[in-house]
């Protein structure tokens, strides 16, 4: 029996014998139809990449089974929500900071803190800046009687002050507002975090992605993303293998992502995070019988010392 068309809709019983025809092994057919209903067939065949014999060959390893597979798509489903957390976490901060920054020196009233002279004044920037302060003054209209912060500043004070403004702002909003900072407050900002600037740039829209593909539940573990992160130190001091003179983890990877992670949280929180990440990782481990856990670390591009990441000081630690 052929399953050419997967588009059409099946039944749990014809997903069941999908499955099996590939080689799965399904010994709990009543608790296979419970998942799949639960978690939707197409999501959960997303993680059947790692059991297949071979990219060519769309079989299953032998002796893959039903739960190996569903061990997969909840470690994947764990890992995101550790990582949405923590990407919550930099967000807060990030908005924090840039409020701070620019209320100090601009004043804490939207007429104040939303002039164009406050931004960078390159013409090359001056439609970017023109737009960006749209999109705020926007938000401003839409939160101000929907917002129960912003509702309150304007009742009261006839004003939306930016630390208010910014927890209405998107991820990628406010990483877009840095972009167009005049240089003296991109230095201020990424000095605190003891980041460069260009590189603090490379970092935002890629944290702005991973916030949003943990928000809609996409696969994780295995995301690539198109812009690669400069070299760090942690690639140098944990020993990631180079080819050509380029490191091999750590660029685009989940583990760029963590080096991201590793930069800009802090020492306590960033201790948290790898021992959450450990313990999903173990529990994965004992779960899997036909592939090794090496391999799933190999498709997050985590290296084998991933754990010491938490060890290598920054430059200025807190």
């Amino acid at each position: 029996m052929a399953y050419k068309d997967n588009k059409k809709f099946k039944t749990l019983e014809e997903q069941i014998e999908i499955m099996k025809y590939k080689g799965m092994t399904i010994e709990n057919e009543a608790y296979a139809r419970e998942i799949l209903l639960r978690e939707n067939y197409f999501f959960l065949n997303g993680y059947r990449h790692l059991f297949l014999k071979s990219p060519n060959d769309k079989t299953f390893i032998e002796g893959t089974t039903f739960e190996e597979l569903y061990s997969l798509f909840l470690f994947d489903r764990s890992f995101r929500n550790i990582i949405f957390k923590n990407l919550l976490i930099i967000e807060n901060n990030l908005k924090s900071i840039i409020s701070y920054q620019l209320s100090k020196k601009y004043g804490y009233k939207e007429n104040d803190y939303l002039k164009p002279k406050n931004f960078n004044e390159d013409p090359a920037h001056a439609r970017q800046v023109h737009d960006l302060i749209q999109k705020m003054k926007r938000q401003i209209r839409i939160n101000g009687s929907q917002h129960s912060a912003t509702m309150h500043y304007i009742n009261n004070y006839g004003y939306i002050p930016l630390w208010i403004l910014v927890k209405v702002l998107s991820f990628g909003i406010v990483g877009e507002l840095f972009t167009v900072l005049k240089k003296e407050d991109q230095n201020a900002i990424a000095n605190i975090y003891q980041v460069e600037v260009d590189d603090l740039m490379v970092y935002l829209p890629i944290l702005a992605n991973y916030r949003n593909l943990c928000a809609h539940e996409d696969i994780l573990y295995e995301n690539k993303t198109q812009k690669q992160i400069d070299d760090t130190l942690f690639h140098a001091l944990l020993g990631i293998e180079k080819v050509e003179g380029e490191y091999q983890q750590g660029k685009n990877d989940l583990f760029a992502l963590m080096i991201i992670l590793r930069q800009l949280l802090n020492s306590q929180d960033m201790k948290n995070l790898l021992e959450e990440v450990d313990h999903i990782l173990k529990n994965l481990e004992y779960n899997l019988k036909t592939i090794p856990i090496s391999k799933v670390l190999d498709r997050m591009g985590f290296p084998e010392n991933w754990k010491e990441l938490g060890t290598i000081r920054k430059k200025v630690e807190e």
